[in-house]
C-alpha cells in the first residue's frame, strides 16, 4: 500500500494480476472464515479481494463508508454509512441483504460476535432451538415483483430476487449480537444482525470512580466512540471513546471536571451480562421476531405491488371512458355515462355521443385492450394473495405471534426480557383481524373482476351490433351484473379502497344488520374489536405492523436499562477539542488466554483477555514521541477476577522517520502496524512498511487499573519502553 498525502497527486492501491483502484483505500477486514479482503476506497466504494488479489466484485451503496464489519461465518460484510444506516451485503454477489436504520448519526465502528459457548442440556446434549413453522406452513413467501404496464401487459418484472429472505433462511442456530456506534456515542445492539434488541448512549452512563480517596459517579462529556469489541461470552463490551470525564453532582444537578486534564481518550468496559444470562430467552423470541419481521416486509411490499397495478389498470380504464364523458358535454346532452349505458342496456336509441365512442373513440380493439388490463390486473392480484399475501405471510405471522405469546406465559424466564403478555396478546389479535380483512378483500376482488369482464363482454357485443357485424361467438353477459357494475362500481372502486394507504383512515360503511353480529361475536368471547369491517386492508395491517413492534420495543427497552458501565481506563489526554476528531489508530480484541493464569485453574474454561492497541498523540505527554501502547486484562481486573490475568501494559517506541497509519490485533496474539515512510518535515514518501509482532512475547509490565484525577497511568510506562529496530 502506497500513499502520498503531501503530494496533489494520489498514487492508488496497487494489485497484482489485476487493475489498480482508482482511489485509495481508507478501511479494510478480513473475512474471519475465508481467504477474502474487503476494503473500503475513499470514494465509497466496497472492493472484495481474494488474497491472491483476484477481484471478486465491487459495489457503491451510493452513500459514505464510516465502519466496516464480517458476520462471524464470513458469509455476510456489514457497511455503517454516514446517514446512521447498517446495511447488510452478500458476499457472494454483494447484494443487499438488509438495511438497519438504528443511529442518527455518521455510524464509525461495528462488531458482530458469536457466542463462544454452546448450549447444552442437563444430559451434555447440544441444544438446537427448533422452529415449529415448518412443520405446519410451507416454506416463507419471497417478496413480489412491482409490476410493469406494457402494451397492456400485466405481468410481473423479474428485477431479480429480492434477497433480503436469504438473510432470513441463513442458520440462526448460533446466538450472535452486531454492536454498531456512532460519533454521537449512542451503541446499538442487534441479535443476528436484524433483530434490535437495546441500546445504551455512553453520555448517559453513569461511570463508577475513584476520587480524592472517595468513591463518586462520573459521566463523559462530548464523547465520541471510537471502535468496540464484545467479548467472547457477550458478557462485556469495550469501548475506546474520545471525551471530557466529569465528576455527576446529582445534589446541585450539574457536572464538574475531574481535575484540570481528564479531557481525553478513554477505555470503557460496559456489563452486557444480560446477553449471557438470559441468552436461551433472547434467542427464541429474535428467531420468531425476526421472522416476523421477515413476513411484515413481504405483506407491506404485497400491498404496494397490488396497490400500483391495480391503479395502472384503473388509469387506463378511466382514461379510455372519460372520453364519454366530455363527448356527452360536446353534444350538449343532460346526462351521465351510466344514465347511457342503462338507456342503450334497456333497448333505447342510441345517443349520438354513445355511439361515437363505442364506434369510433373505443372500438373493438380499445374494448379487448382495457378488457386485458383491468381483467389481468385482478388475476395478479389474486395471485399475489395467494401466492405471497394469504396464506403464506399473514397465517405465518399469526402462528409466529401465537408462539411468542405462549413464551410471554411463562413469566419466570420470559418476563425478565421484557415479554409483555398483554402486548403480544394485543398482536396475536390485530393479527387475526388482518387475515380476516384478506379474506374479505380476496372475496372483494373475485366479484369486481367478475363484474368488469362481465361489462367488457356487454359493450363488446354493443360494438359487434353498432358495426353490423356478427356477434354470436362472443361471451354471453347477465344483464342484471351490468346494471350493478354501472349503480355501484363505474364510478366506485372498492378494491382502492382498501388498498390505498393515503386513505387508510377512511371508513367502510357496513350495513346495521351486520355490525349486531358483529358485536354478538364481541360479546361471545375471542376478540375485542367491534371495528375490524369499518377498517381498510391497509388500516389493518398498520395496526397490526404497530402492535407488533409495541410488543417487540419491551424486550428492547428492557435490555437497555439493564446495560451498565462497569469501569473506565484514561488512556491519554488530549490537547483540544478539534484533537478528538483526529483519526488515532486504534484497535480492540480478545485473544484466548493461554498465560499461566489461565492454565493454574485447569477446572475452568479457557478465558480470554481484553487487548487495546493504540498510537500515542505526541503532544498527550511531554516526553512521549511516536509511541504505541497495548494494554490487556483491564476487564479482568475491573471485574475482581482473582485468577485472572491483572492489568498490564507495554509502551512500543517507533523510530523516528516512520508514521503509523493503522494497526490491527490480527489471529495468533499478532499485533500488526502499517507504518509509512516519511522526512524530516513530515512528508510521506510514499514507502510503506508492514510489522507483525507477538504479543505473547512481548515484556507487559504491571499497571494500576484505578481510575483517579488527573491519573494517567501509561505515563509511568516511559520507563518500559521498548524500541522497534528495523
Amino acid at each position: 500500500m502506497e500513499t502520498d498525502q503531501g503530494s496533489r497527486h494520489m498514487l492508488p492501491f496497487q494489485l497484482q494480476f489485476d487493475k489498480p483502484l482508482a482511489s485509495q483505500v481508507k478501511m479494510a477486514e478480513w473475512n474471519p472464515e475465508k481467504d477474502l479482503l474487503a476494503m473500503v476506497t475513499e470514494d465509497s466504494k466496497v472492493v472484495l479481494h481474494r488474497f491472491n488479489w483476484q477481484r471478486l466484485w465491487t459495489i457503491s451503496p451510493g452513500k459514505c463508508i464510516t465502519s466496516l464489519c464480517w458476520r462471524p461465518d464470513g458469509k455476510v460484510v456489514v457497511l455503517g454509512l454516514e446517514d446512521g444506516t447498517v446495511s447488510l451485503h452478500d458476499v457472494e454477489n454483494g447484494k443487499l441483504l438488509r438495511s438497519l436504520k438504528s443511529h442518527a448519526a455518521a455510524v464509525v465502528c461495528l462488531n458482530w460476535e458469536e457466542d463462544a459457548q454452546v448450549n447444552r442440556d442437563t444430559s451434555g446434549n447440544s441444544l438446537a432451538f427448533e422452529d415449529r413453522t415448518t412443520r405446519f406452513f410451507p416454506p416463507a413467501p419471497r417478496v413480489p415483483r412491482m409490476p410493469g404496464l406494457v402494451s397492456g401487459e400485466t405481468g410481473l418484472i423479474d428485477d431479480g430476487q429480492d434477497s433480503f429472505i436469504e438473510l432470513s433462511n441463513s442458520s440462526k442456530q448460533c446466538f450472535n449480537i452486531l454492536c454498531s456506534g456512532d460519533k454521537d456515542g449512542v451503541l446499538c445492539f442487534s441479535i443476528f444482525g436484524v433483530f434490535p434488541i437495546g441500546n445504551v448512549n455512553i453520555h448517559e452512563c453513569d461511570i463508577p470512580m475513584t476520587t480524592k480517596d472517595r468513591d463518586t459517579v462520573c459521566r463523559l462529556l462530548n464523547a465520541s466512540v471510537r471502535k468496540v469489541a464484545l467479548s467472547k461470552d457477550l458478557c462485556h463490551l469495550m469501548v475506546a471513546c474520545s471525551g471530557e470525564l466529569v465528576e455527576d453532582i446529582v445534589e446541585s444537578r450539574g457536572c464538574q471536571t475531574v481535575g484540570d486534564s481528564m479531557h481525553g481518550f478513554h477505555y470503557l468496559v460496559l456489563d452486557t451480562s444480560i446477553f449471557q444470562k438470559s441468552k436461551n430467552e433472547l434467542h427464541q423470541v429474535a428467531q420468531q421476531a425476526s421472522n416476523i419481521d421477515d413476513l411484515l416486509h413481504v405483506v407491506r411490499t404485497s400491498l404496494s405491488v397490488m396497490h400500483k397495478q391495480w391503479a395502472d389498470a384503473m388509469n387506463i380504464f378511466h382514461e379510455k371512458f372519460d372520453l364519454l364523458t366530455s363527448l356527452i358535454n360536446d353534444h350538449g346532452l343532460d346526462s351521465s355515462p351510466q344514465e347511457e349505458f342503462l338507456s342503450l342496456l334497456g333497448g333505447a336509441r342510441t345517443s349520438p355521443a354513445v355511439h361515437q365512442f363505442l364506434v369510433n373513440s373505443l372500438g373493438e380493439v380499445g374494448m379487448k385492450r382495457v378488457s386485458k388490463v383491468v381483467c389481468g390486473a385482478g388475476k395478479e392480484l389474486q395471485l399475489v394473495v395467494l401466492n405471497h399475501l394469504q396464506q403464506p405471510a399473514v397465517e405465518i405471522i399469526g402462528f409466529r405471534i401465537g408462539e411468542l405469546r405462549g413464551l410471554s406465559r411463562w413469566r419466570s424466564r420470559y418476563l425478565g426480557i421484557g415479554l409483555d403478555e398483554t402486548l403480544v396478546d394485543n398482536a396475536v389479535e390485530k393479527a387475526g383481524m388482518l387475515l380476516v380483512q384478506v379474506e374479505r378483500f380476496i372475496r372483494v376482488v373475485s366479484s369486481v373482476v367478475q363484474q368488469f369482464a362481465n361489462f367488457f363482454s356487454w359493450l363488446l357485443k354493443c360494438i359487434k351490433q353498432l358495426m353490423s357485424e356478427p356477434s354470436d361467438q362472443l361471451l354471453t353477459y347477465n344483464s342484471e351484473l351490468v346494471v350493478v357494475f354501472l349503480k355501484f362500481l363505474y364510478d366506485q372502486d372498492p378494491v382502492m379502497q382498501l388498498l390505498d394507504l393515503s386513505e387508510a383512515d377512511e371508513e367502510i360503511d357496513i350495513d346495521l344488520e351486520t355490525m349486531e353480529r358483529v358485536k354478538e361475536l364481541v360479546q361471545f368471547g375471542g376478540f375485542g374489536d367491534s371495528k375490524c369491517l369499518r377498517r381498510t386492508l391497509a388500516k389493518e395491517f398498520q395496526l397490526m405492523e404497530h402492535s407488533f413492534k409495541e410488543a417487540a420495543q419491551m424486550p428492547f427497552s428492557t435490555i437497555s436499562i439493564k446495560i451498565c458501565c462497569k469501569n473506565l481506563l484514561p488512556l491519554f489526554p488530549l490537547t483540544s477539542v478539534s484533537a478528538s476528531t483526529r483519526y488515532i489508530p486504534i484497535s480492540l480484541s480478545f485473544y484466548e488466554d493461554a498465560s499461566e493464569f489461565a492454565s493454574s485453574n485447569l477446572t475452568q474454561e479457557v478465558g480470554f483477555t481484553d487487548y487495546i492497541s493504540f498510537q500515542i498523540p505526541d503532544e498527550s505527554f511531554l516526553d512521549f514521541a511516536n509511541c504505541i501502547a497495548v494494554v490487556r486484562g483491564f476487564m479482568n481486573d475491573s471485574s475482581n477476577v482473582k485468577q485472572g490475568r491483572p492489568l498490564e501494559a507495554i509502551l512500543l517506541c517507533i523510530p523516528s522517520g516512520y508514521h503509523c497509519v493503522d494497526l490491527a490485533l490480527y489471529k495468533e496474539l499478532q499485533i500488526v502496524m502499517l507504518l509509512n515512510k516519511i522526512n524530516d518535515t513530515g512528508e510521506n514518501l510514499g514507502d510503506a512498511w508492514m510489522m507483525i509482532l507477538q504479543a505473547s512475547d512481548l515484556p507487559f509490565v504491571h499497571i494500576s487499573g484505578t481510575t483517579q484525577a488527573n491519573n494517567w497511568e501509561l505515563y509511568h510506562l516511559k520507563q518500559v519502553e521498548v524500541w522497534l529496530v528495523f
